[in-house]
């Protein structure tokens, strides 16, 4: 295994920050869907649920940046940061399939309602005609019958689609995030 300077191996410190990314993506979603389902479909859920993930990964970011020595390059960076991301997201998208199908089976059926009613509601407000609402939300109804009760096929496929925007974020986080070592300390200065 490679490690730093510092004696770390940031692959380890990658997954294991990933894992505690998706144990808290967990915990939050438990908490809600546990006490406030129906904020689960709101815009405000959402945003928060954003803040968070990019606070914990600016957070691991930073700390792993610091177990590396204070020093890694654009392409260590983007490794470290993607496996990261990737693990968290895993992990999160591994459990709600879990959750909806095996734990609380109710999951699917509630949440789709309840996006229903959601989108119902902004179709309306914005004075949609009948017949393109009555379109819009059969086309919605569909999709969120892949998101929350997918095929084996679909589910790889949400994945691979996931794992492209969260490689495209880690590429955003590894340009802002890499640091190159001074060439004075690298030991070329004479």
């Amino acid at each position: 295994m490679e490690t730093t300077e510092t004696g770390v191996n940031l692959k380890t410190e990658a997954l294991k920050n990933g894992a505690i990314w998706g144990a808290i993506s967990i915990v939050i979603f438990l908490v809600t869907w546990y006490m406030m389902p129906s904020l689960m479909s709101s815009y405000a859920y959402s945003g928060i649920l954003m803040l968070v993930g990019i606070a914990l990964a600016v957070f691991f970011c930073i700390d792993m940046r610091k177990k590396a020595g204070g020093f890694w390059s654009f392409g260590e960076a983007l490794w470290n940061i993607f496996v990261m991301f990737l693990l968290s997201m895993a992990i999160m998208y591994v459990f709600n399939i879990i959750f909806g199908k095996y734990i609380d089976t109710t999951y699917p059926t509630t949440m789709k309602e309840l996006v229903m009613a959601k989108t119902e509601g902004t179709l309306k407000s914005i004075g949609m005609a009948e017949a393109d609402m009555s379109q819009a939300l059969e086309k919605t109804s569909e999709n969120l019958d892949k998101q929350f009760t997918p095929t084996f096929s679909q589910a790889v496929v949400g994945f691979g689609i996931a794992a492209v925007i969260y490689f495209i974020g880690a590429l955003i986080f590894a340009a802002i995030f890499k640091r190159n070592r001074p060439v004075f300390l690298g030991g070329t200065e004479e």
